[in-house]
Parts: C-alpha cells; sequence; structure tokens
C-alpha cells in the first residue's frame, strides 16, 4: 500500500514510542503539509471513492481517481484499492488499570470483583501502571480505536495512584488518542463511603472525565448511584456505572434517578439482563430507554466474576435492548488480564461476536463499536462526507461482513494523519514442489496464489 513516507514524532514530550518497538507514524508530511488523500477506498455502499483530508477533517470525498490525478500540490497519497474504508471505532468499556496483567504473578482484579476476590492485590506502581495503561491504548489503536474510556478503580489503600497513572498515559499519547478515564469507587455509602465519595470529588478535580460506580457492591445500591448523579450535577460530568443489572428492579431504579440529570448516562456490561425471564429484562429495558440510558455491552464476555446466560452468550440481550428504544454500544472490555487472559481489545472483535451470535446483522454490530460508541463517549458523529472528523479505519476487505471476519490489514486515521498501520501477508508453498507435475519450480500452479493480503 504505497504512500508517502510518514514523518516521525518527536521524542518523549511530543511523541509517543510503542513500547519495545518502533515509532507510532506521525504525521503524512512535513510542516505545513496536513493534507492526505485516500485514493481507491471501498465504501460500504459498494463505490469506489477518493476521500481528502485536511485540518482533521474530509474535505472531500469523490469517484476514485477525481482527488488524486493529479493530487494537490504537497499532499500526501495513499493508495488503498483493496480496503473498506470505515469510520473508526471506539472504545467505551476498558479497564487500563488492570490490562496486561494475566501473567504477572499478583494480577489487580477488576473494581467489579467482591473484596473477598480481592485480596491486597500487591502494589500498585505508578509508573509500572502507567507504561500498561500506554501499551494498552496503543494495542487498541493499532485495532482501530481513536477514542477510548477506561474505567479505573479509585480508593482503598492506593487512593488516586491509579487514576493519576492513566491521566499520565493520556499525555503520552495526545495526538494518537483520545483516551479519557472513568472513576470508579467501590463504595459510596455510609461511614466507610464517605472518604470514596471525597475521592471521587478530587478526580474529577484532577481530570477524570466521567463518574461512575459499582452499586452492586455496595450495601445501598439506591444510595450509591443517588451519590454518583449527585457529583455528576455538581460537576457536569457524565456518568458511567459498572453493574451486572441481575436485578430489574435496580436497574429500573436506576433509570428513574438518571431520567432527569442532563449529562449523558451509561450502565454496563448489563450480563445479568440475559439470564432473566424475558418479561423482566423487558420491564428493564424500557425504563432504561425512557430515562435516555445507554448500554455498553461486552460481547466477549464481563470484565468481572458473573455467569453464562441459558443460551451460552455472556452478553446484554442486545436485540431486546435495541427493540425497546435503548441505545446499545459494545466494548472490549478485559484485556489480557485476570477476567479474560486472552482479551485482544478489538473493536471489531466485539462486533464480529455481536454477528456471529445473532445479536446483531454486520452493519448494526459496527455501528455498536463506532457510532454509538462515539455518542457514549460524547463525540461527534464520523460519516465518510464532507465536514465530518477524519476518524477513518480501513480494513483489507470489499464488505463490512468481510472485514469482521478477517480483518488483519488495517491503517488508522486521526484528527486527519495516519497513526497505526498493520500489514499481513500470508504466504503458501508450492503444492507439488520443484518440477512437480502441476508446474516448474517457483509456480503455484493453475488459480493458486502464492500470497495474499488480509
Amino acid at each position: 500500500m504505497p504512500e508517502s513516507r510518514p514523518q516521525e514524532p518527536p521524542e518523549p514530550g511530543g511523541g509517543a514510542r510503542r513500547p519495545g518497538g518502533p515509532r507510532v507514524p506521525g504525521p503524512p508530511g512535513g510542516p505545513g503539509r496536513d493534507t492526505l488523500v485516500l485514493c481507491g477506498a471501498r465504501l460500504t455502499d459498494g463505490r469506489t471513492a477518493d476521500v481528502r483530508i485536511g485540518g482533521g477533517r474530509i474535505e472531500a470525498v469523490g469517484p476514485a481517481g477525481s482527488l488524486s490525478a493529479p493530487p494537490p500540490a504537497g499532499a500526501a497519497r495513499i493508495d488503498l484499492a483493496g480496503y473498506l474504508l470505515l469510520p473508526a471505532p471506539a472504545e467505551p468499556h476498558a479497564h487500563y488499570d488492570t490490562a496486561l496483567t494475566a501473567d504477572r504473578a499478583a494480577p489487580q482484579p477488576h473494581p467489579s470483583a467482591p473484596p473477598s476476590a480481592r485480596g491486597s492485590g500487591g502494589p500498585r506502581r505508578p509508573g509500572a501502571l502507567r507504561r500498561r495503561a500506554v501499551q494498552a491504548a496503543l494495542v487498541q489503536l493499532g485495532h482501530g480505536a481513536t477514542a477510548v474510556r477506561t474505567h479505573v478503580r479509585i480508593g482503598g489503600a492506593a487512593g488516586l495512584r491509579a487514576l493519576e497513572a492513566v491521566l499520565g498515559a493520556r499525555s503520552a499519547l495526545r495526538g494518537l488518542v483520545d483516551l479519557t478515564a472513568v472513576a470508579v469507587p467501590r463504595v459510596l455509602t455510609g461511614a466507610v463511603g464517605a472518604e470514596e465519595l471525597a475521592m471521587l470529588r478530587d478526580a474529577v478535580g484532577m481530570g477524570a472525565a466521567a463518574v461512575g460506580g459499582c452499586p452492586d457492591l455496595d450495601p445501598d445500591p439506591a444510595g450509591h448511584v443517588r451519590a454518583v448523579l449527585e457529583t455528576a450535577a455538581e460537576h457536569g460530568c457524565a456518568v458511567d456505572l459498572h453493574t451486572g443489572g441481575a436485578d430489574p428492579a435496580r436497574l429500573s431504579r436506576l433509570a428513574a434517578m438518571a431520567g432527569d440529570l442532563r449529562s449523558e448516562v451509561a450502565v454496563g456490561p448489563c450480563d445479568g439482563l440475559a439470564r432473566l425471564p424475558r418479561e423482566a429484562a423487558a420491564r428493564a429495558a424500557e425504563a432504561l430507554a425512557a430515562a435516555g440510558v445507554a448500554v455498553v455491552c461486552l460481547p466477549q464476555g464481563g470484565c468481572g466474576p458473573s455467569g453464562r446466560a441459558a443460551d451460552g452468550s455472556r452478553t446484554a440481550p442486545v436485540r431486546l435492548l435495541r427493540a425497546a428504544g435503548v441505545r446499545v454500544a459494545a466494548g472490549s472490555g478485559a484485556l489480557r488480564d485476570a477476567a479474560n487472559p486472552v482479551g485482544r481489545g478489538d473493536p471489531l472483535e466485539a462486533a464480529y461476536l455481536l454477528a456471529s451470535h445473532g445479536h446483531a446483522g454486520p452493519g448494526a454490530a459496527y455501528e455498536a463499536v463506532s457510532t454509538r460508541a462515539r455518542r457514549v463517549l460524547g463525540l461527534p458523529e464520523v460519516r465518510i462526507e464532507a465536514g465530518f472528523p477524519a476518524e477513518l479505519l480501513a480494513v483489507r476487505g470489499d464488505t463490512l461482513a468481510g472485514a469482521l471476519s478477517l480483518a488483519c490489514s488495517r491503517l488508522v486515521v486521526h484528527r486527519g494523519r495516519v497513526v497505526a498501520r498493520t500489514s499481513a501477508v500470508r504466504e503458501y508453498r508450492d503444492p507439488a514442489g520443484a518440477g512437480g507435475p502441476e508446474g516448474p519450480a517457483g509456480s503455484a500452479g493453475p488459480g493458486l496464489p502464492r500470497q495474499s493480503q488480509r
């Protein structure tokens, strides 16, 4: 996929390196050369188009060849023949304070784990946590997520150190990925919760973009939700609550309390809804829809201790929620930690699982990790049309279903600049060997490729 040579970002202080690896590609061109032309990309409606980008936004979309022959003076050009161009996905539910700890001696448990499962967890070294958060964000950026919201546990012996480390990672990643944090206390009511409630307010002052909590773990779940909503109203923050949603009455009360809040409210993963009788789950879904509360499901499985639904799934009942009018986004949740030691953190995998398990068609599944995920994060909509933000993902393939099935090669554009690229080539040996009946040495035989790009 030829392109003009990208300019590498500066050393620390103005850019970022992949831990233990090469620098992430920077802006395509030198100073003043901020125009980028993506040539010959396939769109989901079947058209093949050129897309011109400038100033971080899409400037024009035209038929293939119309914007690139000749390209604008000083513009960088990328040939996307064989690629499908999509709005970039976003990650609405990560856990970077525990990410990449599965192979460590004392991995940190998730905020949703009960106290008996948490133990001491060992010290959370801020430097190590910051490095892991950077690495986790780069993993997800390579998959295509140009915006990430991560839940971060606050309180206890660690206080606000984990949040401080994640906010440090946010600064290091500026220009590559938009990283925001949700401050997640465990208990907010009674004498025990007073300290964590004060800490939640401090977290907002430090830079947490949303306030959260785990009402399922509080002795007073309704009081917990009330404290979170009051803090959000006081500071004008979004709300993102971590709940399994297994108690429909509690979920309906949560929706009723959240209905008057002007800020965005999201709950997730709500996998417990899938284990309820359909009538009870439907009533809870209607209450969420009436209050405008979004649900962030986790198709690869919950990020805390939870069982499976009767049908074997581990995600919220997406079709039931959407039928009730609930806005449903999808996230990745655990990224190689104790809850899921093989979690990939790939938004396209989340969409693939939604589609393959029958929760949504390919188009709706991808919207759950892109358009709806961005809305949960309070980000502007992205369309491949003039005037929209240049947050884009190009994946090898001709159709969305094909891309969700096997999307190895990817190119990621954030704020109009190429920020990540993954290229994959599959090679095959000669079927008959040198001088075999299928042809001379070096021949793959009639119709058999030696290589294919994925």
